[in-house]
């Protein structure tokens, strides 16, 4: 329930649309019962039953109202007769419906933005904060499963809980002012059906309970299904190269089976509220009929048959907002499993911080540091990645970072950005530590090229502007001349509005990093991180892109990952990393005469 409380604080922003719903809500209750006690004098003048009222003081209580009603009823068959009488009571009755549900339905139509913008809020919220969560977080939890959070379990809870706003809202409402009016007319009765009611509301929590734990486990099942069908989606190459096509067949209908029986538990325990509380509730009407009746046929009973019968029919409309209450308890139940899900992505903590008094960046001048820099991914294995870092980049250098798979480079390379927060040391830009600066403006300073070219659905325009507002078609073709990307665009039938597919689906690996190199020089920042930039590129495209790189790099200092060792001949230091060491450093041609591990590194690649 506590998350339950955490959903409703989204209301916030919507208290004036709340505010209005709730007081329809209230009109409507108040029009359903006046609409309801028009059955006592309805069948007092259908039965004749004509006895001397007395003017009451006006009180709010049903006894007051209604002695009143038929005193000034009562004078009325006497000076027009009962036939006009009855003719008033239905005209009356019909005026009472027709603004009960015209106040239902203003209720609702208040309600509508509410539960929409929750919903809206929800999912505005996961997505901001997925993108201000950092890289390590998505290394431990499956893509299917975050994408499974965000919209079957946001669904979910527009479903299970925002659709059932109307019943919380409402429902408590009616059945709070019925009972009042019930207990006005016969407080015997009334305190009878206090005493069943609860029973029946303890059995249906059992149900309610035994659902929301199998709706935790069906969404946990959609996120691995979705999951499943995402890797499936990204792997179909390699599917169809081994032909593993029934093995990923038999995996993914196993998990299918699996959802399949959850849901088929979920639905019939679902499915059961209503009958059980209809059940119920008629097993405490025909209890309430029986000692009604008692009370009626009593000789001193202050109940008369025409107000048992009203009270019987309030007691009715009990019932039905008690069953849709039921129904909507289930429904957040199921909500509510979601909910947790949803939570746990709002309430990650989010390790990579803004400074809580920020050093306003300044145009970077002097050198990047690493200062004794040591990081692991988790503290529990106790396992280094880096170990006692300390490097220099001066401003307008070039340093290239290279070695064996594993060793480091990479992660060396994501320090920077912070992507990841070192353990130890500290890495600083103009002798300032990055940690105290503004995570965006620290960021607005590099641009990026990593190995795999991330590309997104869209054109060739927007993937070489993104990130970049405002940018010129001068501006972008310009940038696209110097990645060497210009010609393949321009020789497309839409150019640089082609759409290039999920991916970049639709172009070579090599023509995908020429636009991934183009984004970052229409950038043009004062730090350029490399993480193998050419690595996509045939023998041609390569050795122009190099030269377009070499003189992007000239006016810029810039951080090179290679594993093609030819690519960095020209770099002023090359760092060599093993196992999350420098183990050696130098220019190209020292490190050759060296004759150490970057000299083996190098026959390997030249001889091989």
């Amino acid at each position: 329930m506590k998350n339950y409380i955490r959903l409703l604080r989204f209301i916030r922003p919507y208290k004036g649309l709340a505010f209005l719903s709730v007081i329809f809500n209230l009109m409507t209750v108040f029009f359903s019962l006046f609409s309801l006690t028009m059955i006592i004098p309805f069948l007092n003048v259908l039965f004749s039953q004509n006895r001397s009222y007395s003017l009451m003081p006006w009180t709010f209580s049903a006894k007051s109202l209604l002695n009143n009603f038929n005193y000034y009823l009562g004078n009325y068959i006497i000076e027009h007769g009962q036939m006009n009488a009855l003719i008033f009571i239905s005209m009356l009755v019909v005026i009472m419906f027709f603004f009960k549900n015209l106040t239902r339905y203003l209720g609702m139509y208040f309600l509508v933005p509410i539960r929409n913008g929750v919903v809206r809020d929800i999912r505005q919220d996961v997505y901001h904060k997925i993108l201000s969560l950092p890289i390590g977080y998505f290394t431990d939890e499956r893509k299917g499963d975050l994408m499974a959070r965000m919209t079957n379990d946001v669904q979910e809870v527009e479903w299970g809980i925002m659709n059932s706003l109307e019943a919380a809202f409402r429902e408590p409402l009616n059945i709070i002012v019925f009972l009042i009016t019930m207990f006005t007319m016969s407080s015997e009765l009334t305190t009878f059906v206090l005493v069943l009611l609860p029973v029946a509301g303890l059995i249906i929590g059992r149900i309610g309970k035994s659902l929301k734990k199998k709706s935790v486990q069906a969404q946990e099942k959609m996120g691995e299904l979705l999951s499943n069908i995402e890797e499936t989606l990204g792997g179909l190459r390699i599917i169809h190269a081994f032909t593993a096509e029934k093995l990923s067949s038999k995996k993914f209908g196993k998990l299918n089976n699996q959802h399949f029986g959850l849901m088929n538990k979920i639905g019939r325990r679902r499915d059961l509220a209503s009958p059980v509380s209809e059940f119920l509730g008629t097993l405490v009407m025909t209890v309430v009929m029986y000692f009604g009746g008692i009370l009626v046929l009593g000789n001193n009973s202050s109940l008369e048959p025409s107000e048992f019968i009203a009270f019987i029919a309030i007691f009715s409309q009990v019932i039905t907002p008690a069953k849709s209450l039921t129904t909507a308890w289930y429904n957040i139940q199921k909500g509510l499993a979601s909910s947790e899900r949803i939570y746990k992505i709002l309430d990650a903590e989010v390790l990579i911080k803004n400074p809580i008094s920020p050093v306003d960046v300044k145009p970077f001048s002097d050198k990047i540091s690493f200062n004794d820099v040591s990081f692991s991914y988790t503290k529990e294995d106790g396992k280094s990645v880096l170990k006692n870092i300390t490097l220099e980049i001066p401003k307008g250098k070039t340093i290239a970072l290279v070695g064996q798979s594993g060793s480091g480079k990479t992660t060396l390379a994501d320090m920077l950005p912070r992507y990841y927060d070192v353990n130890k040391g500290a890495i600083t830009i103009d002798e300032i530590n990055i940690k105290d600066l503004r995570i965006s403006e620290l960021r607005g300073l590099m641009g990026i090229v990593t190995q795999e070219s991330i590309l997104f659905n869209d054109t060739i325009f927007n993937n070489i502007a993104f990130g970049m507002e405002g940018a010129t078609e001068e501006e972008i073709i310009a940038a696209a001349k110097i990645a060497n990307a210009n010609d393949f665009i321009s020789a497309m039938s839409e150019g640089y509005q082609t759409t290039i597919g999920d991916r970049g689906g639709k172009l070579s690996g090599g023509q995908r990093q020429r636009l991934s190199i183009a984004r970052a020089v229409l950038k043009n920042p004062p730090i350029l991180i490399l993480d193998e930039a050419t690595s996509a590129l045939d023998t041609e495209s390569e050795r122009l892109v190099q030269e377009a790189l070499i003189n992007l790099m000239k006016q810029r200092t810039t951080l090179v990952i290679a594993h093609r060792l030819s690519t960095i001949v020209h770099a002023d230091e090359i760092i060599v990393m093993q196992s999350g060491e420098i183990v050696e450093r130098g220019t190209h041609q020292e490190l050759l005469d060296k004759n150490g591990y970057y000299k083996r590194l190098f026959d390997l690649q030249t001889f091989s």
